[in-house]
């Protein structure tokens, strides 16, 4: 059994990196104004997904929670390829929440590395935004939760 579930981590590992390859590539082409929106939609998806029960289910809908992983994932992929900017800025923030949390705890070594690759993307975010707004934001969230 420790066989079969170490193969599902590593298939779903190189899939996750095979996403995170494409959304890097964009976020790094974005203009410093678009990644100032994004992070803070990225913060709101975030919050989001803490909230709910399984947060790296976020997004997925009800009758697929017993799958192995979620489709938050291949939800904001989607997204990413929008003509709209508004929707591939939120597919991008859905994205990075979900895979967030799908590599948080994980107990294999290449989804530790995902994720931490994933922190960078997230610090190289949240170093667009002046202190001052952020520490707004970060009140604003604490207030209305």
């Amino acid at each position: 059994m420790q066989l079969v579930t170490r193969l599902i981590a590593l298939t779903r590992t190189l899939q996750l990196r095979r996403q995170y390859r494409e959304i890097n590539k964009t976020l790094e082409q974005l203009p410093p104004n678009v990644r100032r929106q994004l992070a803070a939609i990225a913060l709101r998806e975030f919050t989001n997904a803490s909230k709910s029960e399984f947060p790296h289910l976020y997004a997925t809908p009800p009758e697929d929670k017993y799958r192995a992983w979620g489709s938050g994932t291949d939800i904001g992929l989607e997204r990413l390829r929008s003509e709209n900017l508004q929707v591939r800025l939120r597919g991008i923030a859905l994205w990075l929440a979900v895979a967030y949390h799908e590599t948080k705890d994980s107990p294999f070594g290449e989804q530790q590395e995902l994720h931490r690759q994933l922190m960078r993307a997230l610090r190289s975010l949240k170093e667009t935004i002046p202190a001052a707004e952020l520490s707004r934001w970060m009140l604003n969230d604490a207030e209305a939760a």
